[in-house]
């Protein structure tokens, strides 16, 4: 179809005076030229053009959506956003991560210090550090609450962060002896709650976060400071969890790890007060004890808001006055209040690929690699992908630029190494087609002859079902190969990969932190070790949607662990891992994106491959205009 424009310009020609045609040619070239800028910007906006441009709140408050609303505010159970957000909010650990640059920066702890083989680590408190109650924060309270995850099992978030703190890895020989605990009564339903461990005993006569004296293995602390010690429920093995003195924490670990400061700056090792047990009889109860800049003040339908805590050790930096976490039924939900101003920022939403790459030109669009992998497995136990030159052919045998710009429309990063942001990777995966032919060559298969059907598992999935199809395109394309697609639903994966029926099956998985030999763990398992929470089927988002278990069959300990080293030490935080020390029994395929909006107005709120933003820096300019 011809533009307007151009119809006219064919129409028959008329004679004008010259200083008429003049006038027509300019005025003709003006009408083109607006309309011709018009249709780009709609097609692909300048950097500086905003998703929106509303005007910021005139006072200190942050409102947020960050997904549906928490469940709890417990530590100990947050895996992902909005539980990390809130606890990170109103909770402090050792360490934090700075949002920037992900190093780890110090928080209850300023200072710490390792032994020479990175087993024992000794961190030193600060002696001004307060729960919001006024009560010190101690070094006995970071043992107590790290007794609580050991003695919580198996409902712990993440529990295979604790493996290699000694004593954690082994659960208590007799049961936790009931606690109880006298809140207020509940002012609201009940949340969820996340643990069957306690016994909950109702006395409205005592103040919500009193604890009474029960049986327990630890000292418990009241409001005013007095301390009750009990006789223990958990075993008599040492614990590597030690109280110094008040301020002195002393940590000793089973294997070495130089990245340990990392781990703990994760919101599972935050203290909690006295024993934890009133979460489970109100998961969400906005009277609790804290111990970071924030504090919980109103919890409703609403959402949750947090107000500054004056106790807070460096209160006179934080400059919010309030954040509201404003959950959000869906993305289109949560677009739709960001672009009215309802919201300052949106994190977490399940935006699909094509609406990441619509939204990408914006200036407040904001995204980081995520700290997840997606890729695929092989079954060792199978010929011929029991032979290593295979399994290198399959995984430098396709582009994987050609994949995640395509299938994914450039919102994912290829991955040719394991960790994003493994800065001590020294092998990187190369994509050699020329090379993966000579391999298969080598192993019997010249051109691809007598190569037996791949059998490739994925989950049902769009997006899975877009990049297995183009996976084995060039795999036909490029090695003459021929493969089968077996889609599975999400519950059936685990049973899959439990069984061994599959040749080559598709994994994913979030590192919770950035400490390097818990991330290798989780993608190269030790047989009967549990591993991080799986992306499930949603390949742009951040949270996890369940857990993978360890496979029995394909693998044996020596095919993960060489057979002159301990069960730990194959991960001592030191070391060159890369496609060639695993003999290429994954194919990593990308690293899937973190994403938001965030209006030009907050200042200090940083997206992360963590997706752990810090607000303690985030401050609100209410004197930003958009520019005319």
């Amino acid at each position: 179809m011809l533009c307007p424009l151009h119809q006219k310009a064919t129409q028959p020609v008329r004679h004008y005076e010259p200083h008429i045609l003049i006038a027509f040619w300019i005025i003709t070239l003006a009408a083109v030229s607006a309309l011709f800028l018009s249709c780009k910007q709609l097609d692909q906006p300048k950097t500086d053009d905003l998703y929106s441009e509303a005007l910021p709140p005139r006072k200190q408050e942050f409102r947020w959506s960050n997904g549906k609303a928490p469940k709890s505010f417990d530590p100990a159970v947050a895996v992902a956003p909005p539980e990390t957000d809130i606890v990170r909010a109103i909770y402090e650990g050792l360490t934090e991560v700075d949002p920037k640059t992900l190093h780890e920066i110090p928080g209850i702890a300023e200072k710490w210090t390792a032994s020479g083989d990175y087993r024992i680590w000794t961190f030193q408190l600060r002696n001004n550090a307060k729960w919001s109650n006024g009560d010190v924060v101690k070094a006995e309270d970071f043992v107590r609450s790290w007794k609580r995850l050991n003695e919580m099992g198996e409902s712990v978030a993440h529990r295979d962060l604790l493996e290699n703190i000694l004593g954690m890895h082994s659960k208590p020989e007799t049961p936790a002896a009931p606690r109880t605990v006298s809140p207020d009564p509940p002012k609201g339903p009940a949340s969820e709650s996340p643990t069957d461990l306690f016994t909950v005993a109702k006395n409205p006569n005592r103040r919500s976060g009193q604890i009474e004296p029960s049986e327990s293995s630890t000292p418990t602390r009241h409001e005013g400071g007095r301390e009750e010690k009990h006789e223990g429920s958990i075993s008599e093995q040492k614990f590597g969890v030690e109280a110094v003195n008040d301020f002195v924490l002393k940590v000793s670990l089973i294997a070495p790890d130089k990245d340990f400061p990392r781990l703990v700056a994760h919101p599972i090792f935050s203290p909690v007060f006295g024993d934890g047990a009133y979460f489970s009889q109100n998961a969400t109860d906005r009277t609790i004890i804290t111990n970071g800049p924030f504090r919980v003040s109103t919890v409703g339908p609403d959402g949750v808001t947090v107000t500054r805590s004056e106790r807070y050790w460096d209160a006179g930096s934080v400059k919010l006055e309030s954040i509201r976490f404003v959950p959000a039924a869906s993305a289109e939900k949560a677009l739709e209040s960001y672009r009215s101003g309802d919201l300052d920022a949106v994190t977490n939403a399940d935006l699909e690929p094509l609406a990441l790459k619509l939204l990408s030109p914006y200036a407040d669009f904001r995204q980081a690699t995520h700290n997840a992998l997606n890729f695929y497995e092989f079954n060792l136990a199978r010929p011929p992908f029991n032979d290593r030159r295979v399994r290198e052919a399959l995984a430098t045998g396709f582009e994987r630029d050609r994949l995640t710009e395509g299938e994914m429309k450039g919102s994912t990063e290829p991955a040719f190494h394991f960790l994003p942001y493994d800065t001590d990777a020294k092998d990187k995966l190369s994509q050699d087609i020329e090379g993966a032919k000579k391999l298969l060559e080598s192993a019997g298969f010249p051109g691809g002859e007598n190569f037996p059907v791949i059998h490739l598992v994925v989950n049902r999935n769009e997006t899975q079902l877009r990049i297995a199809r183009s996976v084995v395109r060039m795999w036909k394309q490029n090695l003459n190969l021929n493969t089968e697609i077996v889609v599975k639903e999400p519950a059936e994966m685990d049973s899959v990969r439990n069984t061994g029926d599959f040749d080559v099956i598709r994994r994913g998985v979030v590192f919770p932190t950035l400490d390097r030999s818990v991330s290798l763990r989780a993608i190269f398992p030790i047989e009967g070790k549990p591993q991080v929470p799986s992306l499930g089927g949603r390949e742009t988002e951040s949270r996890p949607q369940g857990s993978e278990t360890i496979p029995g069959g394909p693998y044996t300990r020596d095919d993960v662990i060489p057979s002159n080293t301990d069960e730990h030490s194959q991960v001592d935080a030191n070391l060159n891992f890369g496609p060639g020390v695993y003999d290429f029994r994954l194919i990593p395929l990308y690293f899937p994106m973190s994403y938001g909006l965030v209006k030009p107005y907050v200042q200090g709120f940083d997206i992360n491959g963590l997706d752990s933003p810090s607000l303690k820096g985030v401050t609100i300019d209410s004197d930003w205009q958009p520019k005319p």
